[in-house]
């Protein structure tokens, strides 16, 4: 986001603030660094200046994850976690995979499941009080945190290095004319910024091409997760429970599958997740998790129950192989905005707290030896040797193989983690993005899907609602277009509309002109900021930019 041009010279000068380190996003990434850094500079009697910008109106309130918790790099980040009161309680009791099928389901036995899908010794958890407890721990260090403040922009010192980064502007209406409320937005300098943004982080995204940062490694391929926080019967209530399914209702050529997670309380979560590389632009992966809840082994779980939130949001699957450089002159990518999440333990939080203190680590050592602006490899080198590089190694083809097909990829995956231990000579690649991966309507056969019945299934607008999803509707669009004739000329002709399926959240509609025609409604306000249409996009044409702060879902224990 760039100066409004409706200004004049004289009032384009931003304030600016002077930090050390400035941290974009204030998730498990993010928070893990800002705490790490300060942790170092009390160890050696040392100040540092840390700050951390945060899109959500609170910390927490974007926050979505499964999620069961490896608790290992919280241990090492916080060895007294447990004394500090962390929202870690719920022990994972016993594990489940079921294979489905549309009336029955085969269980696997607890000794045939490969190590990635046991959990002894983990934590189902809400990442976003996970997260909110972090941002306590951080400002009782001294971390400085702004809620409600997206980096909208990169800032660049004159030899290309980057200087830090601004705040979106406030108070400008769709027109792009500053209202009553105009409040020009401010610049955070810094040594170094770390980007810790989450899957598909929108300037991660343009360093990545500034900086050629993807040059020599695999397309990156994410999934799109959709949960559901229920209230159940206390009579079917297990704290602890960790249940995985595959199969159904996907077809076996599709990648994806479901959990569902016992917490406290009497509550549980449910997910579906869809991998993005499908081919048939009539899939829908919201309705897909609808009619996955019908099963009857989860109707019987949730039947009677009352669901409570809803959400959505993209995961980096690519692993290893799809990992970018992690450093450019003057910051970094860490935590899901690299991508580090381990798809086959269906797990990232423990890697984002890992990445943050690897990459405050550098990024420590680095002002305290009065540098600035240049590479910290000290990062990329201490992960490398570190336990986390081990487990995504060890994991590296899990997502090729389940693209592969189910079957095929269920007895891959078999061989490699449970009789081999993930050391295998070979190594297999993602060939394709996904927005590569669509075919022509003409070529696939359109789904049918129920109608919601409104205790077990539901709609988009009324799943969005129980998100708390919220923006400043006199905005301009942070949904944007580079090509506002491709939706109907491309995306309605040749795909039949995929982005009013593939989007959770009711956003993007196909309605008819009075002369018959097709247009495209985006209704921005819908928007839970999961970015799966700026991935799966066909021509990507859409482009997600930050929209005013403190828009966007508020999670509630999600």
């Amino acid at each position: 986001m760039s100066i409004p041009t409706f200004l004049s010279d004289d009032e384009i000068t931003r304030e600016a603030i002077e930090y050390d380190v400035v941290i974009v996003g204030g998730g498990p990434a993010g928070l893990s660094a800002a705490i790490r850094l300060k942790q170092l500079a009390a160890e050696q009697g040392a100040e540092i200046g840390v700050c951390v910008l945060e899109k959500g109106s609170e910390i927490g309130a974007h926050i979505l994850s499964g999620a069961v918790m490896d608790p290992r790099a919280m241990t090492e980040l916080i060895p007294d976690w447990k004394e500090k009161g962390a929202p870690l309680t719920v022990d994972v009791t016993e594990d489940r995979f079921l294979f489905l099928t549309e009336t029955g389901s085969k269980s696997v036995p607890v000794w045939a499941l490969p190590d990635n899908f046991k959990n002894h010794g983990n934590y189902v958890i809400s990442l976003a009080n996970v997260t909110r407890w972090l941002g306590q721990q951080a400002e009782a260090l001294g971390v400085e945190i702004f809620p409600g403040f997206p980096a909208a922009e990169i800032l660049y010192n004159e030899d290309g290095s980057v200087k830090g980064v601004a705040t979106g502007n406030l108070g400008i209406g769709k027109d792009g004319q500053p209202t009553e409320n105009f409040q020009l937005g401010m610049e955070l300098h810094a040594k170094y910024t770390l980007f810790c943004e989450g899957a598909r982080g929108h300037l991660g995204r343009q360093l990545n091409d500034k900086f050629r940062l993807r040059d020599g490694v695999d397309p990156q391929v994410y999934g799109i997760g959709i949960k559901e926080l229920w209230e159940i019967d206390p009579s079917k209530h297990k704290p602890g429970l960790v249940m995985h399914t595959a199969g159904w209702p996907l077809e076996s050529d599709t990648y994806g599958g479901s959990f569902l997670y016992h917490m406290d309380n009497n509550q549980v979560v449910v997910g579906f997740v869809v991998g993005l590389g499908y081919t048939n632009p009539y899939l829908s992966p919201f309705e897909e998790f609808q009619r996955y809840k019908t099963h009857p082994e989860i109707r019987k779980v949730l039947e009677g129950g009352k669901r409570v939130s809803y959400g959505a949001r993209a995961i980096t699957a690519g692993g290893l192989m799809s990992l970018p450089k992690l450093v450019f002159p003057g910051g970094a990518l860490v935590g899901d905005d690299a991508g580090f999440l381990n798809a086959s333990r269906i797990k990232g939080s423990h890697a984002a707290i890992k990445t943050g203190m690897l990459a405050a680590e550098a990024a420590f050592e680095a002002v305290q030896a009065g540098r600035q602006s240049d590479e910290l490899m000290a990062y990329p080198e201490s992960f490398r040797t570190s336990w986390l590089h081990t487990e995504l190694h060890r994991a590296r083809n899990f997502k090729q193989w389940m693209s592969k097909g189910l079957y095929l990829g269920t007895l891959m995956v078999g061989i490699e983690q449970k009789l081999l231990g993930g050391n295998v000579p070979w190594t297999l690649h993602h060939q394709h993005w996904d927005h590569e991966m669509l075919k022509p309507a003409s070529q696939c056969k359109p789904i049918t899907y129920p109608k919601p019945d409104g205790k077990l299934t539901f709609d988009r607008l009324s799943s969005v609602f129980i998100s708390n999803t919220n923006h400043e509707e006199n905005q301009p669009p942070h949904l944007t277009l580079k090509d506002p004739s491709v939706p109907v000329n491309v995306n309605w002709q040749t795909y039949a509309g995929p982005e009013s399926r593939y989007c959770p959240a009711q956003v993007y509609e196909f309605v008819k002109n009075d002369d018959n025609t097709e247009r495209l409604v985006i209704n921005a306000q819908n928007c839970v900021h999961c970015k799966t249409c700026d991935i799966k996009d066909p021509t990507q044409n859409i482009v997600w930019v930050t929209p005013e702060g403190g828009g966007g879902p508020n999670y509630p224990n999600m």
